[in-house]
């Protein structure tokens, strides 16, 4: 019997460590997480580790890193930290979340969303290193890279050194878009001043964030990032050759990623149906006063490079409009290396204002979603410029001049 059981575990390391690593030398791009198995977990290797991640932190053959970490010879994974929709992503966007055992582990799961959204004292204890490794969307309101810099600051303060692990960014590297976040607009959904859409991979935002001393007082961490094999930032997702694992309930697939930064600023002022309750989330704008066919040709005549606009109409299952008729349209990405994608929700707002003068979308909404709009966009300034003439035009010095010199910042910390 003894010797069945150590069979069965030999089988069981060899099925979860030492296969994935020859298949992976084969893949296009290899994650963080596959560098550090194939470098023999050097970097944990007597150390208790605590691992910050959520469904998306897998491997090629869709293996989980927490059972790679479990698993890993010479390593002792002590605790798990759960961001925004929990460890096994089962929460809902802004549900509070409490801290549990894992059941398949019986690992201590600390919640990072809940009473605190940075690591305690006492969530730290016993920790030797802190180890990232959540698959990012590339905009500063998905509130995963907020996680990643609070614990940053944790770990800076309790003298643990914190590593990341790596993963592509998947609008790729190139595209930086949007204004910085100004004070007073700090929150969770923009912690940090960096562009909506800033062009890094975790591991290089946690570099700036260290390298330019924007946590908390300043502060600086011990460090490091494991480097992907084989990413460059011209690439798509679809060209790594990683599987996509939806990283929340509304990012089902690596396109929303796309339209995301596309629809979310303006799906904050909930007065219209962006999709999300529907199958299409963050890629439409509807209610049930729009002729779709009328906003449809009036965005098309735009000319937006890598856009197209398509006519729709359907019944959201639940969030804005639930269960009632919408016209809107549907935003179609036809080149995503040349598109726009933060501005294309302005061009909305503007030509909605063209077709319907009368419907002010902005004072439909609550005070409180006014807030959020502008904590989402880093500042009240691109609203008041822009709803002064919603024109695109109007606002795009503050837009893009922001991004341009960020890029000349964040050059110095890419990595790829």
């Amino acid at each position: 019997m003894k010797k069945i059981i150590l069979t069965t575990a030999a089988l069981l390391f060899a099925a979860i460590i030492l296969i994935p690593m020859c298949r992976a030398q084969d893949a296009r791009v290899m994650t963080g997480l596959e560098v550090l198995r194939e470098n023999g977990f050097a970097e944990l290797k007597g150390k208790r580790a605590g691992l910050i991640t959520n469904p998306t932190g897998v491997d090629h053959e869709l293996r989980s890193g927490v059972d790679i970490l479990f698993m890993a010879p010479g390593v002792r994974l002590a605790a798990l930290y759960g961001p925004e929709h929990g460890v096994r992503g089962e929460y809902s966007a802004g549900e509070i979340i409490g801290s549990a055992d894992d059941p398949s582990t019986g690992l201590r799961v600390y919640s990072l969303y809940g009473s605190t959204r940075k690591p305690t004292k006492e969530m730290l204890e016993g920790i030797d290193v802190l180890v990232y490794d959540i698959q990012d969307i590339g905009s500063r309101s998905y509130t995963f890279i907020s996680t990643m810099g609070l614990a940053m600051e944790a770990a800076a303060e309790n003298n643990i050194p914190f590593i990341v692990l790596d993963r592509p960014n998947p609008l790729g590297g190139v595209r930086i878009e949007g204004s910085l976040v100004e004070p007073g607009f700090v929150s969770f959904v923009s912690q940090y001043p960096i562009p909506y859409v800033h062009g890094l991979t975790t591991g290089e935002l946690a570099m700036l964030l260290n390298g330019e001393g924007l946590l908390a007082n300043g502060l600086k961490c011990d460090l490091k990032v494991i480097r992907m094999k084989g990413w460059k930032r011209e690439m798509s997702f679809s060209e790594t050759g990683l599987p996509w694992v939806p990283s929340s309930p509304h990012i089902p697939n690596s396109l929303t990623c796309l339209l995301y930064p596309a629809t979310g600023i303006m799906g904050e002022l909930y007065v219209a149906s962006i999709g999300v309750g529907y199958t299409t989330p963050f890629q439409t704008f509807a209610t049930e006063w729009i002729d779709a066919d009328s906003l449809a040709n009036n965005l098309n005549e735009l000319g937006l490079p890598g856009i197209r606009f398509r006519p729709v109409h359907y019944k959201p299952y639940y969030s804005v409009s639930r269960g009632k008729m919408v016209h809107g349209v549907q935003i179609h990405i036809t080149d995503e290396k040349i598109a726009q994608l933060s501005l294309i929700q302005f061009y909305i707002l503007q030509e909605i204002h063209k077709l319907w003068p009368d419907k002010d979308l902005f004072g439909m909404c609550e005070p409180s979603r006014l807030d959020m709009f502008d904590k989402v966009c880093g500042s009240d300034r691109i609203r008041k410029e822009f709803t002064s003439a919603y024109r695109v035009e109007s606002i795009l010095g503050l837009w893009n001049e922001p991004a341009n010199n960020f890029r000349a910042k964040a050059r110095k910390y890419f990595l790829y």
